[in-house]
């Protein structure tokens, strides 16, 4: 029988504990689990907690956690994803494939060619709803630690993070083999309608190199997916030995 896996956003220990009411209301009133049901927590500290429901009511349920582990190990490939803001499910795809392939950090950028604004409320909302879509995402693939979900930032802001290696696609590039592995990797994404050529030369002047996925244009919200999955085969934890 698959164990639920729930993330938990207040620190775990052994012992016994009362759920946060959002998720002690999916356990009991979603999923409908008795007393004595198997459960497995995390906090994003990097540990898993094992235990069985021993309490559950209407708008409360206690839980005794009776055994911690390491989680899954992180990728030894540091990836943060500077990805173009999108519009509505091409974002929230992206954020979520992202976090499945290892993504550490996640930011979302505004260019030029951005379709979506964001005033602040509204940047607070899908921020709040972005970080969802990251922790629902690890409760599914089972990794311990929920990425970095940042407020969405103007690209020239961005460009000056510090990485190992720091690209950006284009179609006119070498491909990602072509680099030497790096432990950090910055990898910038154009939003739907691309980067334009000032802001491919902006990245360049800050040290971003071109780097091609392929001989096709790909969606902006395919292009993390395919970027991330490369990077993790060649530098990361996708290798046979990793």
């Amino acid at each position: 029988m698959r164990i639920s896996r729930l993330f938990i956003d207040t620190p775990l220990s052994l012992g016994t504990c009362e759920l946060p009411e959002a998720s002690a209301h999916y356990l009991s009133r979603v999923l409908r689990l008795p007393v004595g049901a198997g459960v497995q927590l995390f906090d994003g500290s990097g540990q898993e907690f094992c235990g069985e429901l021993v309490e559950v009511g209407k708008k409360h349920v206690k839980v005794r956690l009776h055994e911690q582990r390491p989680g899954l190990p992180e990728s030894k490939l540091k990836i943060h994803l500077g990805q173009g803001l999108s519009r509505g499910e091409r974002m929230d795809w992206a954020i979520q494939k992202a976090t499945e392939l290892g993504a550490a950090e996640i930011t979302p950028i505004v260019s030029e060619r951005c379709e979506v604004r964001l005033n602040d409320e509204r940047a607070d909302k899908r921020l709040a709803h972005w970080r969802q879509i990251a922790i629902s995402a690890c409760e599914q693939c089972g990794r311990s630690v929920v990425p970095t979900i940042h407020p969405p930032m103007p690209l020239q802001d961005w460009l000056e993070l510090d990485a190992e290696l720091k690209l950006v696609l284009h179609p006119v590039a070498e491909p990602l083999s072509s680099h030497r592995p790096p432990a950090t990797l910055a990898f910038l994404i154009g939003p739907e309608g691309g980067l334009n050529e000032a802001e491919v030369e902006l990245a360049r002047n800050a040290g971003f190199q071109p780097a091609r996925l392929g001989p096709r244009v790909l969606r902006t919200e395919t292009a993390p997916v395919v970027a991330l999955s490369i990077a993790q085969q060649l530098w990361g934890d996708f290798q046979p030995d990793a």
